[in-house]
């Protein structure tokens, strides 16, 4: 069994309104019946591992050159609320099945959406959307794409907790 699948993002993360326009879309999905939305969300996006870590200096670096935004946000806390923040992401929106998470640049939106679901298999979901906000957001995204499959696959995995009912 695979502790990490990417699947076909479902219709309803794609028209959910959470941005004006869906760009680019993916889903990667893991399978943990143990933790809750909020222990799931600190797994994925809280302390990743030190080359993940590496990236985004580099990321943020080559972001700053370019005048995009690298800064802790100035409304930054660590809490698990509506306005909180998980690592580095703003919680939009959070229920007991969904938890949605984002930002947004001059360049780009960008929400990830953890989804706590009843599948038998692969019951939780990480969403991402992201919307162009010009051609920087594009050309921006399809440098970083190649790397956010791999630390998304990554980061999902580290919610895996197999074989638990």
């Amino acid at each position: 069994m695979n502790k990490v699948i990417e699947e076909p993002t479902p219709s309803q993360y794609l028209e959910c309104g959470w941005l004006h326009k869906i760009d680019f879309a993916d889903t990667f999905s893991t399978i943990n019946r143990t933790n809750d939305l909020a222990e799931i969300a600190n797994l994925i996006f809280n302390n990743p591992p030190r080359w993940i870590k590496f990236l985004f200096s580099i990321r943020n670096k080559l972001a700053a050159l370019i005048g995009l935004e690298v800064s802790v946000p100035s409304d930054y806390r660590n809490t698990f609320i509506v306005g909180g923040y998980v690592g580095i992401f703003k919680i939009y929106a959070l229920s007991k099945a969904e938890i949605v998470l984002g930002a947004d640049d001059s360049h780009l939106n960008f929400r990830a959406i953890i989804a706590h679901k009843s599948d038998a298999l692969h019951n939780i979901k990480l969403i991402t959307l992201v919307q162009y906000n010009n051609a920087i957001g594009k050309v921006y995204m399809s440098l970083i794409k190649p790397f956010h499959r791999l630390v998304v696959r990554v980061l999902v995995k580290r919610a895996f907790k197999g074989g638990m009912i």
